[in-house]
């Protein structure tokens, strides 16, 4: 009887303490599983960028881009980008450097027009563009740091496009679904700053908590279950 009590007084705090947690778990995980990932991501909007041919002969070589940029790289990639092809210079140290590969020099600023035409090139729907505006610091949301574009379409799920002011590539898209998703993560992984840390002490001491109530449940399923069999048998021998 001790064990019994024992148990049932351990199963029942243990559980009031965390009893709110598990029931984050299970409806975070609810939320998670029922969304598609696909949605989450916004995938269902993205129009993907189309690069056209790259004129290579008509463009300067790496090394004079570089002394142009005044960058000594250890590391060079060109592409394609909405505003033309760009060299990405990347330095043995400090942040790399992008300049447009006919020129050499950082592209100048750009417009909301443009923002929001390389947006809706990069859409997938019908909705109209409700704001374009020009962010000098990134939300914590982008994941990402320095300017951006955001610009908002009037879509059910209110997607956003994020842009690289240099290049007018979408970095990243976020939307109310997406945002939704975030809200559950991050209550499912206790990390209630930015949802990178799963984990941290705080939920493994919680998960070892939950396992606790488990394994007294057990023991308390286990002794009933036991005591009313006997309980059963006693009955049926003096009957």
């Amino acid at each position: 009887m001790k064990v019994l009590k024992l148990s049932t007084q351990l199963h029942k705090w243990i559980a009031l303490v965390v009893g709110l947690q598990v029931l984050f778990w299970v409806g975070g995980g609810l939320v998670m599983t029922a969304i598609p990932i696909e949605t989450v991501r916004g995938e269902h909007r993205a129009v993907e960028f189309q690069p056209g041919p790259l004129a290579l002969a008509a463009l300067p070589g790496p090394e004079e881009i570089a002394r142009r940029a005044g960058v000594m790289p250890v590391r060079a990639e060109l592409r394609t980008t909405p505003r033309g092809p760009v060299w990405t210079l990347i330095p043995a140290a400090g942040e790399p450097v992008t300049v447009s590969a006919a020129t050499g020099r950082p592209f100048g600023p750009m417009s909301a027009g443009e923002a929001s035409e390389f947006a809706r090139r990069a859409y997938r729907g019908e909705a109209d563009i409700t704001e374009a505006v020009l962010l000098t610091t990134a939300p914590e949301e982008t994941g990402r740091t320095g300017p951006l574009w955001r610009v908002d379409f009037a879509d059910r799920e209110k997607t956003s496009l994020y842009l690289s002011p240099d290049t007018g590539e979408v970095v990243t898209r976020r939307s109310g679904v997406w945002r939704i998703f975030d809200f559950f993560w991050r209550l499912h992984v206790m990390d209630w700053n930015d949802g990178e840390d799963f984990n941290h002490p705080l939920i493994i001491i919680t998960t070892a908590l939950t396992l606790s109530i488990v394994v007294s449940g057990f023991i308390l399923l286990w002794i009933r279950i036991s005591r009313d069999v006997k309980m059963g048998r006693a009955t049926r021998r003096t009957r």
